[in-house]
């Protein structure tokens, strides 16, 4: 099972495109997850999709910007036409991951500081509200539909673990794949070459200047006058891919 066919549940039901932002959403707050990084994902746009998505299950339409607080506050109240499921529980799961993204910090500056758990959490909620979902539109075999569940399901096992001085990356990757999962780690921060080489020294360092050097070449990777190192859009999209290709196999 793969993400697309998680969508391709949600379109029986919901609008193909939010369909897609929703689980698109998902997936990256599960690599933030995976890499242990925090504020790249955004709780909000997936808790926006998942509104939207109640509204279009309810009335066959959704509010391109809904008062998101507001309609999971006050839907249990409401003649809406949804199972207690989706109008009771999946509004107050959501409805929780909404406060952790304003006063937890995951996505903004402010009095708590942004922490793995914070994430996990969020995380966690996710996937059992987008599991409710699909348990809700789904007409699909209960073998079918167990795939589904088991691929939301997934545990999130590390994929690089911070030693303070330095980081391991764990997976079956090229030196390359390797490469930027640890700079994308790092991301929006700079990570300098012996910062890279120290996390990489399971590999010959001639392997690990050259891969820096194609990836600088390709444009994925940036070096400032200091010499440090940050992706680029394009790299950090390229590390994504990675992250994903991994989570959906591990």
């Amino acid at each position: 099972m793969k993400s697309k066919d998680v969508i391709t549940i949600l379109t029986s039901k919901i609008d193909p495109q939010l369909a897609t932002d929703l689980v698109n959403e998902f997936m990256n707050i599960r690599v933030d997850t995976v890499t242990g990084t925090l504020g790249k994902s955004s709780v909000g746009k997936f808790v926006e999709s998942i509104v939207q998505a109640l509204q279009f299950l309810d009335i066959g339409k959704f509010e391109n910007k809904p008062n998101i607080d507001e309609y999971l506050k006050t839907l249990e109240s409401q003649q809406a036409n949804l199972h207690d499921g989706l109008k009771i529980c999946v509004a107050r799961v959501a409805r929780g991951m909404y406060t952790f993204r304003n006063k937890r910090n995951i996505l903004h500056k402010g009095d708590v500081d942004p922490n793995i758990y914070d994430q996990r959490w969020c995380y966690s909620s996710a996937q059992w509200i987008l599991t409710e979902l699909v348990r809700s539109v789904t007409s699909s075999t209960m073998q079918e539909a167990g795939k589904l569940v088991a691929f939301i399901q997934l545990p999130v096992e590390a994929m690089v673990e911070d030693f303070d001085t330095r980081k391991i990356v764990f997976g079956d990757l090229s030196t390359e794949e390797e490469a930027l999962v640890l700079l994308h780690s790092y991301y929006p921060e700079n990570a300098s070459f012996s910062q890279v080489r120290g996390s990489m020294d399971r590999r010959a360092q001639s392997s690990v200047s050259s891969v820096m050097k194609r990836l600088w070449n390709k444009k994925l990777l940036n070096k400032n006058a200091e010499g440090l190192y940050k992706l680029t859009q394009q790299g950090f999209q390229e590390a994504q891919i990675v992250i994903k290709a991994h989570s959906a196999n591990n």
